[in-house]
């Protein structure tokens, strides 16, 4: 089984950008926390991140035969794109959404997501532990089909 943590603008700039929103964390220790929760599932994990929307659906299409699941943050994208969801429809592949904040209690353009309708789960406002929990989801939801 292998998994695609794929992640959108600004999150590689995690533990400088708004500390008190989205943590001091950075994004290595992100991608460290992803592959050990794959490594304790025995999910091969692959990573991306991009401040570019068409190289996320890029990626996304490059996606199909080839990974099990998604776990995605599409960060700004969440709330424009409609290109995402779109290639995520059309590569049928289980997607798990997530935001590190709480995208419904912030800004009021913030509160709308095009990836939701899409993703077979969305985990918000839980920090880097969301990503735990959405690679623990997808697992579960692929092996218990």
């Amino acid at each position: 089984m292998k998994f695609l943590i794929m992640n959108g603008p600004n999150l590689n700039l995690l533990g400088l950008r708004e500390p008190e929103i989205y943590g001091k964390q950075d994004y290595n220790a992100l991608l460290s926390l992803c592959q050990k929760v794959c490594g304790e599932l025995g999910v091969e994990m692959e990573s991306y991140q991009s401040n570019h929307e068409g190289a996320l659906v890029d990626k996304i299409q490059d996606c199909y035969q080839k990974i099990d699941g998604i776990v995605l943050n599409p960060a700004a994208y969440t709330h424009t794109s409609v290109a995402i969801p779109d290639a995520l429809k059309a590569v049928s592949i289980p997607c798990v959404e997530v935001h590190l904040s709480d995208i419904n209690a912030r800004e009021e353009f913030r509160k709308h997501s095009f990836v939701s309708p899409v993703a077979i789960k969305t985990i918000c406002g839980k920090g880097l532990a969301g990503y735990e929990e959405a690679i623990r989801y997808l697992y579960r939801y692929l092996t218990e089909k």
